[in-house]
């Protein structure tokens, strides 16, 4: 079988364990993210906090060894048909639960470092989504600034924002800005930001994976409403790993309410909401069946695939095989589209080989 050569949308990188504690200012080192393997667990600590812990049988065994050595993951790249990627924080990722806001601005600043200096440089195909803050919209600025000076394409942003922080506030408005100006993707990682077990008892494991969706989609619909979309027409979004389906579900909702309720509706807007939509919101998911539809009968063409890489729920190391079903009988155009090109329109890797 040839292989079909991809570029994700959505994997993630693994911190070393002691990132934080050997970059940080003592004053701010006990309460960096911190992973502690003891007693058969491994407790991921986070400002005083107890964020994960999770059997370290099943930590180990959910990891591929790429997942630790990054010249293994370049190679699994190669072996999994994925040629560029974006690349997401791992424990990084619990600094949106932060509520101090220094804590948070220099932990975010040593990753920044960290990623791009000792994994980004290993390869062009690899992108980076910088932090910035969720806390403070200056330090989020002037992050962002920092992180584009660096070459950084994307900022990712937490799903679920500090109350308050909600992204149809105008708080954001000089994030927005500054990310259209620098040509940055702000990306928007579902699963971030706030308890991911919202429910226990009978379907617990499948109802927390589900809800772990909607704070994705009330951060598009709070994008677009706002009109935070509309007065940045080149703010591109993209919502990683949370399918795309939705999406077009999604944008007729809102339509319907701005059609039918359009005497309550402020602020006004140049155009329906699913059009903003469909001109600047991105998807990705790795196995939905259904996310091709959006772009053949739905008229949502706004997809991307992505890995997930390592995590448990991603397609490693039967890439090749998932797409090979997913993409069976589809118009080479439209996988093209979804595996390639729409990842291309919003990141800029080196051009695939023709010998690969």
């Amino acid at each position: 079988m040839e292989k079909l050569w991809l570029n994700s949308a959505d994997s993630h990188v693994l911190e070393p364990d002691d990132l934080w504690e050997r970059a940080l200012p003592a004053a701010l080192r006990d309460r960096a993210p911190r992973c502690v393997r003891d007693n058969g667990r491994e407790t991921v600590y986070v400002d005083g906090q107890v964020v994960r812990r999770d059997p370290l049988d099943f930590a180990d065994a959910m990891r591929p060894p790429g997942a630790l050595d990054h010249h293994i993951r370049l190679k699994d790249l190669d072996d999994q048909g994925i040629w560029g990627e974006v690349v997401f924080p791992s424990r990084g990722l619990w600094t949106a639960v932060m509520t101090d806001p220094v804590l948070a601005r220099e932990c975010i600043k040593v990753y920044n470092d960290w990623l791009k200096s000792d994994f980004l440089s290993l390869s062009p195909r690899l992108v980076g989504a910088a932090m910035v803050s969720m806390l403070d919209t200056d330090d989020a600025v002037a992050e962002l600034r920092r992180a584009a000076d660096l070459g950084y394409q994307t900022v990712f942003l937490a799903a679920t924002p500090p109350p308050g922080r909600e992204f149809n506030m105008d708080v954001w408005e000089p994030l927005w800005a500054a990310a259209e100006e620098a040509g940055m993707t702000v990306s928007i990682h579902i699963g971030t930001g706030a308890d991911t077990v919202v429910a226990r008892g009978p379907g617990g494991a499948v109802i927390n994976y589900v809800e772990t969706l909607f704070p994705a989609q009330r951060a598009v619909a709070q994008l677009v409403a706002s009109g935070a979309l509309d007065r940045h027409p080149g703010l591109r979004v993209l919502i990683a790993e949370a399918g795309c389906a939705w999406v077009p579900a999604l944008a007729d909702r809102m339509d319907e309410a701005y059609r039918q309720h359009g005497m309550f509706v402020r602020p006004k807007l140049s155009m329906l909401p699913g059009e903003l939509v469909r001109r600047q919101v991105y998807a990705s998911f790795q196995h939905d069946e259904t996310a091709i539809g959006a772009v053949t009968a739905m008229n949502y063409t706004n997809v991307l695939w992505g890995s997930d890489y390592p995590h448990l729920e991603g397609t490693f190391p039967r890439t090749q095989e998932v797409v090979t079903e997913l993409f069976a009988g589809v118009d080479p155009e439209v996988r093209d589209l979804i595996t390639r090109r729409n990842f291309t329109d919003l990141f800029t890797v080196p051009a695939l080989p023709a010998t690969v």
